[in-house]
């Protein structure tokens, strides 16, 4: 099982959406999605693991709201390091 990872698409210079990967396997495909807060999405493996966050408005999204969701799904905290990317341009 792989670390998490943020991974950010960009268009002319501003974050346009991004996944957060939580410890992926190889072969993980969503079976099921669940929306949350605002902007966050969660997939879900077959066997019933959150295997990511859909970031569908990064620009907008909230470091807390995104910790809420980390914490409902037992995950340890991002930190503002953590999300840089989505603010970097």
């Amino acid at each position: 099982m792989k670390q998490q990872y943020l991974e950010v698409t960009f268009r002319k210079g501003k974050p346009l959406a991004a996944y957060l990967y939580l410890h992926p396997n190889a072969g993980d495909k969503c079976v099921r999605t669940e929306k949350r807060e605002a902007g966050l999405i969660v997939d879900y493996a077959p066997d019933g693991r959150a295997i990511g966050i859909e970031i569908t408005a990064p620009g907008m999204v909230a470091l807390t709201s995104l910790n809420r969701v980390m914490e409902s799904l037992n995950e340890s905290p991002l930190t503002q390091e953590d999300v840089s990317p989505l603010v970097a341009a």
